[in-house]
C-alpha cells in the first residue's frame, strides 16, 4: 500500500508530534495511518505502508491498545487481526484525555497529597510545601472541571467550547468599558 504525499505528510508529522507528546514516533505514525485509513488494516499492511518491521508494528499496536485507542476487527474469510480507530474524533480525544489523566495527573495528585500531609521541618520546606499546595489546588480544580466536562454529550461540549470564546470577548468588553471615561475602575480594594 503506497501512501499518497498527503498521507505521508500527515503520518510523518503525527510521528514527530507523538514523540513530543511522550509516545514513540513509530506508535504515532501507526495511529496516523489507521486514522486516515477508510478500512481496517492488518499488521502486514501497516508494515508495508510504513516500512516498519513486524516487531515494531506489533509493539506499536500493543501500545495503542494499552491506551484504548484502537479497535480489533475480524473480517469474514480472513484469520488475521485487523485494526481501526474510533470513527468519532471526540471519542478519541476523550480517550486520550482520560488516559493521560490516569497516567500523569492522578499519580501527581497522589504524590502531592502525600507530601502535603507531612509536617515541614523548616522554612525551606514550608515554602516548598506552600508551592506544592498551590500546584495541588490548580490540578485539582482542572481535574474537577474535566470531570464535569466528561459528563457532557458531545454536541453540548462543542457548544460550550464555542461559547467559551464569546464569553472571553464579553469579559474583555466589560474590562474595556470599565476603562472608558465615566466607567467604574474596580481597582479599589474590595471591603466585603
Amino acid at each position: 500500500m503506497n501512501l499518497s504525499p498527503m498521507h505521508q505528510t500527515f503520518v510523518l508529522h503525527f510521528g514527530e508530534m507523538g514523540s513530543r507528546w511522550g509516545i514513540n514516533r513509530t506508535v504515532g505514525q501507526i495511529y496516523a495511518l489507521l486514522y486516515l485509513s477508510a478500512r481496517p488494516l492488518n499488521a502486514d499492511e501497516i508494515c508495508d505502508s510504513l516500512g516498519f518491521s513486524r516487531s515494531n508494528v506489533s509493539m506499536g499496536l500493543k501500545e495503542l491498545d494499552s491506551w484504548n485507542l484502537i479497535r480489533l476487527k475480524h473480517l469474514p474469510n480472513d484469520r488475521r487481526d485487523h485494526f481501526t480507530v474510533p470513527d468519532d474524533i471526540w471519542e478519541i480525544v476523550r480517550t486520550l484525555v482520560e488516559q493521560r489523566r490516569k497516567r500523569e495527573i492522578e499519580p501527581t495528585l497522589s504524590m502531592l497529597r502525600d507530601v502535603l500531609v507531612e509536617k515541614p521541618s523548616g522554612k525551606d520546606e514550608q515554602f516548598a510545601q506552600a508551592k506544592m499546595h498551590e500546584m495541588h489546588d490548580l490540578i485539582e480544580m482542572l481535574t474537577n472541571w474535566h470531570t464535569d466536562m466528561e459528563k457532557l454529550e458531545t454536541q453540548r461540549l462543542v457548544n460550550l467550547l464555542k461559547l467559551g470564546s464569546k464569553v472571553y470577548k464579553l469579559y474583555e468588553m466589560k474590562n474595556n468599558i470599565r476603562l472608558l471615561p465615566g466607567g467604574k475602575d474596580k481597582k479599589k480594594k474590595d471591603t466585603r
